[in-house]
C-alpha cells in the first residue's frame, strides 16, 4: 500500500482526502471530536506541503439532526483548520480551482448522494475530476465498496494517509502477538463475527466473549437465556463452547437490575450485561496477559449499561502502565475510554468498529485494496 511519503512533490497538487468525520452531533454541535483529532496529522502532512485539500466524508446522525457536515467544518475551525464548507458537490470543481497551496475545502455529507453507497462509476468519476490525486485516511469506513473508497483510487493515483497507516500497523500486531494474549470481544450479531471468533481462539491464549454475543454461547451451552438478543440465523456454535480457550459471563445483570448466575436464569429473563464475578474472572486475566486486545461492550452501553464496560477500560488502562500492549476499538468501547478520560493510556486506540474487525478477520479491506 502506498502512503503519504510516496508522493513526490504535493505542492500545487489538489488532493481528495476521504477522511472519516462521522462523529456524534447533538444540537447542531459535534459532541466527540476524537475522530476529527485522528485526521489532522494526515492534513497537517499535506497543508504544510503545499497540497490544496479537497476533504470528502460521510455522516450518520441521531434521528431529528440534520446529516449535514458543517459542524465538523466549525470544529476543523476551532482545531485549526479552517475550510471552506461546499453544499453542492456538483460545484466543487468550480470552488476547487480557486484553492491555493495549503489550503481546504470540505464537501456536504457523501451520504446525501445514492451513488456514495452504489458505488456508482459516474460518481466516482465526478469526485475522481476535483482531484489529481487521492488519499484514504479513512479506515473506519475501508470495509465498505463505496465510492469513495473504492471507486475514485481506480481512477487517480491513491495512497494510505497516516491515520489509516497508523490503524494498519497497530492492529497487524494482533497477528505476530506477545503472550499471554487475550482477546476481548462484546456487541452484537454474532453470525458476522465467527470467522474472527475462530481465528482468535487459535491466536490467542484466551477469548472472553461478552454482550449479545455471549447469549449465544450460553444458549449453545444448553442454559435459558429467556428473553434475550440472540442472532435471528440458526448457528452451530458446538467447536466454540467445548473450546478451553473461551471465556463467556458466569454471572450476568437482568433488566430487573438483579445479579444472577449464568446458568440459573428464569424464561422470563433478559440479559442486560455481564455481572460482577464476570469481571473479577476477567480481571485475573488482564493482570497475567502481555498482549491484549479489546472491541465491544458487556452489554446494553447505550441503554445505561455501563458498569462492567467502564471496568474494563480501566483495568486495561492499568495493564498499559504495567508494560502490557492494549489495542482496543469499537464505538461503545471508545465512548467508555472517553467517558474515563482515558485515551492517552492505551497503546492504541482505533477509530473503527466493524472495520477494526473485518481488517482482523481478513488482514486487509477493500479500500487497502484499491490503493494497489
Amino acid at each position: 500500500m502506498k502512503t503519504l511519503t510516496d508522493i513526490p512533490n504535493v505542492r500545487g497538487v489538489k488532493v481528495l482526502l476521504r477522511a472519516d468525520f462521522n462523529v456524534p452531533v447533538k444540537n447542531g454541535a459535534v459532541a466527540d471530536d476524537f475522530r476529527i483529532r485522528a485526521a489532522l496529522p494526515t492534513i497537517s502532512f499535506l497543508r504544510e506541503r503545499g497540497a490544496r485539500l479537497i476533504i470528502v466524508s460521510h455522516l450518520e446522525v441521531l434521528e431529528g439532526e440534520k446529516a449535514t457536515l458543517e459542524p465538523v467544518a466549525l470544529s476543523l475551525a476551532k482545531l485549526g483548520v479552517p475550510v471552506s464548507f461546499v453544499k453542492d458537490y456538483k460545484k466543487a470543481f468550480a470552488q476547487s480551482e480557486s484553492l491555493k497551496d495549503g489550503e481546504c475545502m470540505l464537501l456536504e455529507n457523501l451520504r446525501m448522494w445514492p451513488g456514495e453507497k452504489a458505488n456508482d462509476p459516474k460518481f466516482a468519476r465526478d469526485l475522481a475530476s476535483l482531484a489529481d490525486i487521492y488519499v484514504n485516511d479513512a479506515f473506519p469506513v475501508s470495509h465498505r465498496e463505496h465510492a469513495s473508497v473504492v471507486g475514485v483510487p481506480r481512477l487517480i493515483p491513491g495512497y494510505a494517509g497516516l491515520q489509516l497507516e497508523k490503524e494498519v500497523t497497530n492492529l497487524s500486531r494482533a497477528f505476530t502477538p506477545a503472550h499471554p494474549f487475550l482477546f476481548i470481544l462484546g456487541g452484537a450479531k454474532f453470525e458476522t463475527k465467527m470467522p474472527l471468533l475462530a481465528k482468535f481462539l487459535d491466536l490467542a491464549d484466551a477469548v472472553f466473549v461478552g454482550g449479545a454475543l455471549a447469549n449465544d454461547l450460553l444458549k449453545a451451552k444448553g442454559y435459558e437465556v429467556g428473553q434475550s438478543l440472540l442472532s435471528k440465523a440458526v448457528l452451530d456454535l458446538s467447536a466454540f463452547i467445548v473450546n478451553p480457550k473461551l471465556m463467556v459471563p458466569i454471572d450476568v445483570v437482568t433488566q430487573n437490575g438483579e445479579t444472577k448466575l449464568a446458568n440459573a436464569l428464569l424464561l422470563s429473563d433478559k440479559i442486560m450485561d455481564a455481572g460482577p464475578r464476570s469481571v473479577a474472572l476477567l480481571q485475573e486475566k488482564v493482570a497475567a496477559a502481555k498482549f491484549i486486545l479489546w472491541n465491544g461492550p458487556m452489554g446494553l452501553y447505550e441503554d445505561g449499561y455501563r458498569s462492567p464496560t467502564l471496568d474494563i477500560a480501566r483495568m486495561l488502562s492499568e495493564a498499559t502502565g504495567r508494560g502490557a500492549t492494549t489495542i482496543v476499538g469499537g464505538g461503545d468501547t471508545i465512548a467508555a475510554i472517553a467517558t474515563l478520560g482515558a485515551e492517552e493510556k492505551f497503546t492504541f486506540v482505533s477509530t473503527a468498529g466493524g472495520a477494526m474487525l473485518d481488517y482482523l478477520a481478513q488482514g486487509t479491506l477493500p479500500g487497502i485494496e484499491a490503493l494497489g
